[in-house]
């Protein structure tokens, strides 16, 4: 049977590393997810307010076929700079894409990036002209492990789902034939990813060994115009769920895009509503490459975009059931009844 890798998490991926950094005082972070080599990527953009960096770039027809890393960040447009500081660090280390790589000539790395909006979720946002998001980003590439911290941590760190503190989760699978699928999800969501006044997960059908509560819903039909958990006054841009999916199949471009499309489904079964005209959400994909994928390669891909789904449902509901009371926003851990 398929199982979760020993970390349950995205770096269970071979060649995969996450940094993550936290500005406790702003209640913001943000994390990166690094390949050891460059890795073929691809973005799928479903909510109606999305910030992204060089998602155009990774499309099949363009020039740049893999990256570098990518970073997702609080902050809303400033925390794209958080990019900024991966760049330059990757840079100065040599890493990046050069077309005709010439003496004295400094490589590009091609970095994707996608923020969530959090300026309106607590701590102390006034930095004036600046911003701590290029920092924040240099500090997570510098703290990047094999490992995946969980709740109010990175990009997660002052996310808001719903009526309750949302959180950086992260989920894995290992199948039978050996390939591994992995999701890390930052859930800032306007939708609820619990079911109407109970403490049940959207995505509790998903839940592996009690990963995220082991809560029963409650029997009973509900009317479908009950959003009770989510945010009751949404504005535009305030509202987003970022995640990176990663598979260690060869894939070509086109087939992480497949895949990402297919991975996007797992948003929808975690969260309600999804993809809103408010709401940012975007899912990356990064295949490493560490083995082929067995043929036929069309249903190879329809299964890694499955399980991806899959993972990236339980990563949105981990991330919730990890995450600490603060700034206001209460913690599904601490509930003992509905509404919190």
């Amino acid at each position: 049977m398929s199982r979760p890798g020993p970390s349950n998490s995205i770096v269970d991926v071979q060649g995969l590393t996450v940094g993550c950094a936290e500005d406790r005082a702003a209640l913001t972070g943000v994390t990166v997810i690094v390949p050891d080599g460059r890795a073929v990527c691809a973005a799928d953009v479903r909510g109606g307010g999305p910030g992204t960096r060089e998602t155009d770039a990774l499309a099949a027809e363009n020039l740049v076929d893999a990256v570098d890393a990518v970073v997702l960040a609080g902050g809303s447009v400033y925390g794209l700079a958080a990019a900024d500081g991966v760049t330059a660090a990757m840079g100065a280390e040599g890493k990046g894409f050069a077309l005709m790589p010439t003496l004295g000539v400094p490589p590009s790395p091609v970095i994707p990036a996608a923020i969530l909006y959090d300026l309106a979720n607590g701590g102390e946002k006034n930095w004036g002209e600046r911003p701590p998001y290029a920092e924040l980003g240099r500090a997570a590439y510098a703290a990047r492990a094999h490992k995946t911290p969980l709740g109010n941590a990175g990009a997660g760190m002052g996310a808001r789902a719903g009526a309750l503190k949302g959180g950086q989760g992260s989920a894995s699978i290992v199948t039978a034939d050996g390939f591994t699928i992995a999701a890390l999800a930052c859930v800032n969501s306007w939708g609820s990813a619990t079911m109407p006044n109970q403490r049940a997960f959207w995505a509790h059908a998903f839940e592996i060994d009690g990963e995220f509560g082991a809560i029963t819903p409650r029997a009973g039909a509900f009317d479908l115009e009950d959003w009770s958990g989510a945010k009751t006054n949404p504005a535009p841009r305030e509202n987003t769920t970022i995640a990176c999916v990663a598979v260690d199949a060869d894939l070509t471009p086109g087939e992480a895009k497949r895949v990402a499309q297919m991975a996007s489904a797992g948003l929808a079964r975690a969260i309600r509503p999804v993809f809103a005209p408010f709401d940012g959400d975007v899912v990356f994909v990064l295949a490493t490459a560490a083995k082929p994928a067995p043929e036929p390669r069309a249903l190879s891909i329809a299964r890694f975009g499955a399980l991806a789904a899959d993972c990236l449902a339980r990563a949105v509901a981990r991330g919730i059931h990890a995450a600490e009371t603060a700034g206001g926003m209460k913690a599904w851990r601490e509930l003992t009844d509905w509404p919190p």
